[in-house]
């Protein structure tokens, strides 16, 4: 299932109404019904899929009980903490790894490959990860290991977050499934409105650019420089706001269950360099694997030559975390070749601030820095949608004519609503990019004058939304 589908606007009510007015005075109740709803809204296309989640969840549980109890005792502790990220890992690869590389050592060998015939299951990549994460900090003495098992499958499962994030860590999301939870109008008002700005950037936004940009990659042979470049910058604000949006619409619903979920977006478009634009993009992902993988390999803290080392190692797996192409590898390793300069002059860490803080626009030098690093990140953009590297170096080479400069003018002709919502989405991110999520209307007033404008989001949103739209890309991850 999933949030755009007709059937969600009936599950979300319902599970809402049970959860609060027959289940709020029971936190086990509560939790074994989030647990049961959560499996049904993941297993309703593939019910097998929920197999695998179970596996994963009752790996995990065990792992966790063996090594509270194998503390002082570190082979037992150990060989759990081993074979939990040996399964959870395995499962990962096998289905969404497997047949890539089976296929791409059959065609070195010039053999015929056998391959298996599976579906990708949706959020594999998520959940195994958050349940890898699980019990290393179980093993790093960091969380105690969840002795109820309804809790622990209510952490791995919970419907919001399961399929597309953000990934969650034990330390931050058991603890609020332990608590009693209560209905708060105020947590519940601000969750509406996160989920509300969700659907405005997934549906109005990002499927709105897909009318664009499907053809464009699709031919991207028979296209001028013009089309090419709108098309990758398109892309772009598509993949922006198709994946942001799936985040605030889960940290929003969150909220109507009681439950906060950390922010994985932070206005990246205003980035000043590369560095600081993956501190604010996808942060769940990167804040993993720096700390389950870039740490562990030593970090920052050793000589420039294993830093960078250590970078390129996080930017491989992050290409290759997100599918089984040569393309996304590609993509990877485009970032790291940008972030490593800033390593060896010592400016990778540069830029923690909010943007402009404390004025209303940037200065000329901080316009031209976010305007480079979205260039440069709609340039990886391309790697990352293109099929192949050949057809991505043809998309870059395409660009090279002076029919390039008529983009902006093209932009113009495109769908009004397309149009007009781009610009009203930076400045939204502008005006609130030193808050939690952006619609936080503050200095609104009058209050109806809010309403209005949540009102005029829901129209544009009602207007714009298909029964055929385009799934959430990063369930292909």
């Amino acid at each position: 299932m999933s949030f755009t589908d007709h059937i969600f606007f009936l599950f979300l009510p319902l599970v809402f109404a049970v959860y609060w007015f027959a289940l709020g005075r029971s936190r086990t109740m509560q939790n074994l019904f989030l647990v049961a709803a959560s499996y049904f809204f993941y297993g309703f296309v593939h019910w097998r899929w929920l197999l695998l989640i179970g596996a994963s969840s009752l790996c995990s549980y065990g792992a966790g009980m063996m090594i509270e109890r194998g503390r002082g005792r570190g082979k037992r502790a150990l060989l759990a903490h081993i074979a939990n990220i040996a399964v959870n890992l395995g499962i990962l690869c096998l289905f969404k790894y497997y047949n890539f590389f089976v296929s791409a050592f059959a065609e070195a060998f010039h053999m015929q490959p056998r391959l298996l015939p599976f579906l990708l299951p949706v959020g594999i990549s998520f959940y195994t990860l958050q349940a890898i994460s699980y019990t290393i900090d179980v093993y790093r003495g960091k969380v105690d290991a969840e002795k109820n098992i309804v809790t622990l499958f209510a952490y791995l499962s919970f419907f919001p977050q399961l399929v597309a994030g953000p990934i969650e860590r034990a330390g931050h999301l058991l603890p609020q499934f332990r608590m009693p939870r209560k209905l708060e109008y105020d947590a519940a008002a601000d969750g509406l409105r996160m989920a509300l700005w969700g659907y405005f950037k997934k549906v109005v936004i990002a499927d709105g650019c897909v009318y664009f940009t499907a053809p464009v990659f699709a031919s991207w042979q028979t296209q001028d420089a013009s089309s090419l470049l709108l098309g990758a910058v398109l892309f772009s604000f598509q993949i922006y706001c198709d994946f942001s949006g799936y985040s605030d619409i889960a940290v929003g619903l969150a909220r109507l269950f009681g439950i906060r979920l950390r922010q994985n977006f932070a206005t990246p478009f205003f980035s000043r360099n590369i560095g600081e634009f993956w501190r604010r993009w996808h942060i769940s992902l990167t804040s993993w694997f720096r700390d389950y993988v870039y740490f562990p390999l030593g970090g920052s803290r050793c000589r420039k030559g294993r830093v960078v080392f250590n970078t390129v190692v996080v930017f491989f797996l992050s290409g290759l975390w997100h599918g089984a192409n040569w393309t996304y590898m590609a993509w990877g390793a485009f970032h790291a070749m940008l972030f490593v300069p800033m390593i060896l002059s010592g400016k990778s860490g540069r830029y923690r601030d909010v943007p402009a803080a404390g004025r209303k626009l940037p200065s000329g030098k901080e316009s031209l820095q976010m305007t480079l690093t979205f260039f440069l990140f709609v340039l990886g953009a391309i790697i990352f949608r293109s099929q192949t590297l050949a057809g991505a170096w043809g998309y870059f080479c395409g660009l090279f004519s002076w029919e390039v400069f008529n983009a902006c003018w093209r932009f113009f002709t495109l769908d009004p609503v397309l149009v007009l919502s781009i610009p009203l989405l930076l400045a939204v991110d502008w005006i609130d990019r030193d808050q939690p999520h952006a619609l936080q209307m503050r200095g609104i007033r009058p209050r109806m004058l809010r309403y209005v404008i949540y009102a005029l989001l829901l129209a544009a949103i009602i207007l714009c939304f298909s029964g055929n739209a385009p799934q959430f890309i990063y369930f292909q991850f």
